[in-house]
């Protein structure tokens, strides 16, 4: 938004940064994810992988399943009783680019000497994947100086305050 003013103006109840930490900004949340993009799909897996406590771990899977992030697959290996897995949905699969974000700037501020622990590469060529921001006129490496945010058709106004008895 252009002005202080005019984003006071505008309610931050809706913001979908804030719909979108509800459902994944916790830590093991977000982790659980990172697994699930490795590759990971059974609760043993997640579990030996994170090493947190099972409940906070079958929590975290339950709430992701619930908002349709990751779905509970039935599998039996032979011999052994019914279980399930977990995969990502569609809904899950478009968080990639926010999880490479993430580790891209983890990358950038929060590796040793050492360098980054994990590189993505395109399995084609092979070349390093990165978030790039990007505009829908295919402008790239857009920085915060070139960008401006402005009212969506979500916007909500902010009521206004009673007038105080200081402002009489």
């Amino acid at each position: 938004m252009d002005s202080v003013e005019t984003r006071l103006r505008y309610s931050a109840d809706n913001c979908s940064i804030k719909g979108t930490l509800e459902i994944v900004g916790e830590r093991w949340s977000l982790l659980v994810l990172r697994e699930a993009f490795f590759g990971l799909r059974r609760f043993g897996d997640f579990h030996q992988a994170l090493g947190c406590a099972r409940n906070l771990l079958s929590e975290r899977l339950a709430k992701l399943v619930d908002h349709g992030v990751l779905e509970r697959v039935a599998y039996q290996e032979p011999g052994q009783r019914g279980r399930y897995e977990y995969q990502l949905t569609e809904k899950g699969l478009e968080l990639l680019p926010a999880l490479i974000a993430l580790m891209q700037w983890g990358d950038r501020w929060t590796t040793g000497p050492d360098g980054p622990p994990v590189q993505v590469r395109h399995r084609d060529c092979g070349g390093a994947v990165s978030a790039i921001l990007a505009c829908e006129h295919d402008h790239h490496a857009l920085t915060p100086h070139a960008t401006r945010a402005t009212p969506g058709p979500g916007a909500q106004t902010v009521a206004p305050t009673p007038a105080s008895v200081c402002d009489l």
